[in-house]
Order: C-alpha cells, then structure tokens, then sequence
C-alpha cells in the first residue's frame, strides 16, 4: 500500500511538473500568438485582399522564428501567410502587420513615415508607443500582459476593428 502512495506521488509530481512548464511561455511566443490573434479581428481594406499575407518583423529574432514556425504554413483566408523578417527600417516593405521589437523601437518615426498612407497594422512592445501611433501596443498592467489600441491609428492605415477586439482593449 505504501508503495502504491509512493507511486501514485512521483506520478502526480511529473505530471505537475510537465503541466506546470506546458503552461509557461515566453514574452515572444506569446507575443507572437497574440500577433495571430489579432489577425482574426482586423479587417483590411478589399484591395490588400490578394497575393501573399505579409506578416513582417522588425527585430525581435525570437518573434519572427516562433510565427515562422507557429504559423508559417497557415492561410488567412484565401492568402497565404508569409513571415519577414527586417533588420532594419530601410528593409521594411509592404506588409499587413509590422510588429516592431523593443531593440528596434526606436527607429518608430521613420517606420510610421514609411508606412504613411498604407494599411499595416503596426504592433509594438514599448511604453508609449501606443500614443504615439502604433495601432496595438502590448503593455503590462499589474503584472499581466494587456494591450493598448490606438483608434486613430488604426483609422489613419484605413483597417476596421471588431468591437470584439476594441471591448479586451485600453482605448487611446
């Protein structure tokens, strides 16, 4: 009886343990399933509707290598998806989502330059730069993840938000 105990113990520890680290993830993969996500309650304009769905990374190595990964084989509707990844702003090209690292935040004015009048969802990970005019920035509230939406922003790249995704939001 005693060794069943004994059994039935060391079984429920590795089975806590693998539970316990299935659960923990990354700030990258995270990010990077959040990036999907918000995919799925952004609407672009019917003439971004064709080719490839670009997905583009500016920095952040982990990032691009987890949705390359993750969903590199993936379609959004009718387009395929395509991970990029940019070392720099200058190699930015046309993309649906730019997320931009905090190594590369810096570099945020000549972005939204580039990207003027174009519709990309820009995505950030830096205090402040959801006011200053990235359409999604994560932000962390209390010891949680959450993130900012910037309407204006997201008016301005000509994309509609379902109110699904506007009710989880800080609204700027």
């Amino acid at each position: 009886m005693k060794s069943i105990k004994i059994v039935l113990v060391i079984v429920a520890s590795v089975f806590g343990a693998f539970h316990a680290t299935a659960q923990e993830r990354s700030i990258q993969e995270i990010h990077s399933m959040m990036v999907y996500n918000f995919m799925k309650y952004v609407n672009w304009p019917p003439a971004s509707n064709s080719g490839d769905f670009v997905i583009g990374v500016l920095g952040e190595s982990k990032v691009h290598e987890t949705l390359n990964k993750w969903y590199g084989t993936k379609s959004k509707g009718s387009q395929k998806i395509v991970i990029k990844k940019f070392s720099s702003t200058e190699e930015i090209v046309d993309c649906h989502v730019l997320y931009i690292g905090k190594s590369k935040s810096g570099g945020f004015d000549e972005v939204q330059s580039k990207l003027a009048g174009k519709s990309t969802l820009v995505i950030t990970d830096r205090s402040g730069m959801g006011k200053k005019g990235s359409g999604i920035n994560f932000k962390t509230v209390n010891g949680k993840l959450k993130f900012e939406l910037n309407q204006e922003a997201i008016s301005s790249a000509n994309l509609k938000v379902s109110s699904q995704l506007t009710g989880m939001a800080i609204l700027i």
